[in-house]
Order: C-alpha cells, then sequence, then structure tokens
C-alpha cells in the first residue's frame, strides 16, 4: 500500500504527497467572476497539498450556477486567476482548476439567461441568487445544434486556465451539474445522439473531455464524477454500467485521472477502481454528508488501489492539513455559517498549528 506522504506522479507532475485539496465553492470571488487577493492567500495557505483543485468556475455565462462564483471565459478572469496561480506555485504547489457548467442549476437572478439543459427538467430545491435561495427554474433544453457549442466551452476555459497558470483542470461530471445531467436518466429524456441508451447518455461527457484533451493535452485533463448520486434531483438507472462503459470510453483518450466521490455502493466502487485503468483520486466520504475524510478513510481507499485522496472539509480549517495528518495532530473544525458568507473571515482566519518551541 503507498503512503499517503510518499510521492506520486499525476500527468506531466511530480506530486509531493498523495493528499488532494478537493474542490469547495467559497464564494468569494467580486464581480465579473474575478478572482481576488483573498482568493490568492486562501490557496497559497494550502499549497502542501500534493495537489490542489480550485472551485468550480464556470466556462461561459449561461453556466455559472451561483453568484459570487469565479469563472475562466473572459480576458480580465485569466488576468485575475494569475494572482492565485502564481501563489501557489510560489509556496511549492500545484493547482487544477475545476470547470463546473451549471446547467440546469442556475436562475435568470444570477446570469440573466434562462438555464439550459439536456431536456426541459427542473432541478429539485432552491439555488442561490443575488436576493437569496429561490426554486430552480424550469431550463430551456439545448437544441441539438447547440451543444458542440457547449462541449468547445469546457476546452475553451480549459486553454484560458492554462493561459492563467493553472497546472491542469478537472471538468466537473458530478453533483448533478450540467455533465452529470446528460448522463442521468431523469434529467435527460433526449430521444437523439445523446439521449436514451447508455451509449448516447455518455456521449457528452467524453466528447467535453476529449476536446479538452484536444485543447491543452492528456496529461492536463481529469474528471470528476459521482456514481449514483442524486444532488438536485440527478437520477441515474443501472449506475455499475453506465459508469464501467463511461470509464472505458474515457480510458482511450487517457486523462490524467478520474476523480470519484463515494456516492454509491462500496461494491460498484471496487468495480469501478478495477475497470479505470489510470491513476484515480478517491474522495471517501460523501461530500457535505455527516461524515468527514481523515486519515483511517485515506489509508483504507490507498490500501484499495486509490493512487490519491481528497479532503474537502478537513483542508477549510485546517490549513496545514498534510502536517496535521503526518503528525496525527487533531484537526480543527470548520464553522459551517462561515463557507458562503463571503469575507476572510472563516477564509483566511485558521491558524496553522502551533507547535511548543
Amino acid at each position: 500500500m503507498a503512503s499517503l506522504f510518499e510521492s506520486s506522479r499525476l500527468g506531466d507532475l511530480v506530486l509531493p504527497n498523495r493528499v488532494v485539496m478537493a474542490p469547495m465553492s467559497r464564494v468569494r470571488a467580486a464581480a465579473g467572476g474575478l478572482a481576488t487577493p483573498s482568493m490568492a492567500s486562501y490557496y497559497a495557505q494550502r499549497a502542501t497539498a500534493g495537489l490542489i483543485v480550485s472551485e468550480g468556475t464556470h466556462p461561459n455565462p449561461v453556466g455559472q450556477s451561483n453568484p459570487g462564483t469565479p469563472g475562466l471565459h473572459t480576458d480580465e478572469q485569466v488576468a485575475a486567476w494569475r494572482q492565485v496561480t502564481d501563489a501557489v506555485h510560489v509556496n511549492g504547489g500545484r493547482i487544477f482548476a475545476q470547470i463546473m457548467h451549471g446547467g440546469r442549476v442556475s436562475h435568470p437572478d444570477t446570469t440573466g439567461l434562462q438555464p439550459v439543459g439536456p431536456s426541459a427538467v427542473p432541478a429539485t430545491g432552491e439555488v442561490f441568487t443575488p436576493t437569496g435561495p429561490q426554486p430552480v427554474p424550469v431550463p430551456r433544453a439545448l437544441d441539438i445544434a447547440e451543444i458542440p457549442d457547449h462541449v468547445e466551452a469546457y476546452a475553451e476555459s480549459a486553454r484560458r486556465a492554462v493561459d492563467a497558470g493553472f497546472d491542469g483542470v478537472e471538468l466537473h461530471g458530478a453533483n448533478g451539474y450540467l455533465i452529470s445531467q446528460f448522463l442521468s436518466s431523469n434529467a435527460n429524456l433526449r430521444t437523439d445522439r445523446f439521449g436514451g441508451s447508455i451509449r448516447n447518455r455518455i456521449r457528452f461527457a467524453v466528447e467535453a473531455v476529449a476536446a479538452t484533451v484536444d485543447a491543452v493535452g492528456a496529461a492536463r485533463t481529469g474528471i470528476r464524477l459521482s456514481p449514483g448520486g442524486e444532488f438536485w434531483g440527478v437520477a441515474e438507472t443501472d449506475v455499475p454500467a453506465l459508469y464501467r462503459e463511461l470509464l472505458t470510453e474515457l480510458a482511450r483518450l487517457d486523462p490524467a485521472y478520474i476523480h470519484l466521490e463515494a456516492t454509491t455502493d462500496h461494491e460498484v466502487l471496487l468495480k469501478l477502481r478495477r475497470t479505470w485503468p489510470g491513476t484515480l483520486i478517491m474522495n471517501p466520504v460523501l461530500p457535505m454528508g455527516p461524515k468527514q475524510t481523515g486519515l483511517t478513510e485515506a489509508e483504507h481507499w490507498l490500501e484499495l488501489g486509490a493512487d490519491l485522496i481528497s479532503f474537502g472539509r478537513a483542508f477549510l480549517a485546517n490549513p496545514d492539513l498534510v502536517e496535521r495528518l503526518r503528525n496525527h495532530l487533531p484537526l480543527a473544525p470548520a464553522d459551517e455559517s462561515t463557507y458562503y458568507q463571503g469575507g476572510d473571515n472563516g477564509y483566511l482566519t485558521y491558524p496553522a498549528h502551533q507547535y511548543a518551541a
């Protein structure tokens, strides 16, 4: 079994440890989806991670899910992100940008546009808007002629990410957002080549990864998936077959990694590990669930064949998480009320562990 604290190769990068900072929305971006100096400090504080995956960044205006989230589709956004990537690199870190198209999980009050999705089926629940939570509206079903534009949006955003200094990109194919909506059997009711059969429902994900690989290279491309996840009301029929076929097709593109969330049965995840021939980042616990990933969960999945382990909430209040894990130190709790409130409190105010003199 690999140690969590030994080095690992990821694409063209050598990671000093196998700890990954998972993507987590913190909604601290400035107007226009611009990264800020505070965001640069936040990521730089956590640069001892083997790899950082940024919060979700929208690849086009209609792809923005929540207010306060950053983008990667304008020159100004690229310029703003350079302060973040520079700060991480100066502190010895490596960072991928997560590209997140919200699809139907959005609102006109946020973007000025009607959300889009594979079909005119609304998500469940409420979405954040500039005036507070509101019911998610019915999206406009994408015309088949528009789909290549949204596939290309991931690729163009990836090009901009590399221009901004990111070491690579992770496509957000999980948690009920656009790629996940195409994989779904209840959000995707299409009868053309992007809907219906498993082969058709995986097509959008495969084409988005293929376009991104063409744009920035396989070594700089990853994708995050949540097999069987029910976020925002998505459902997937025959999860083992769906993801077995998806991973088989993705393997032909040889991306740098697959990032799996523990959103389905343990046995299904083990089978997917055996299906996937490349690097696997494993997020061992249900995102936003009652449990937080710790050393025990990380070592369990390393023993089962994961290559890297992603930690979410543990990184919020523990910027020096790698050293705390290495030295078996207690982890500080995060204040949930500050997750999305803006400002530096609960963002830059968590200290590193103070060692005795």
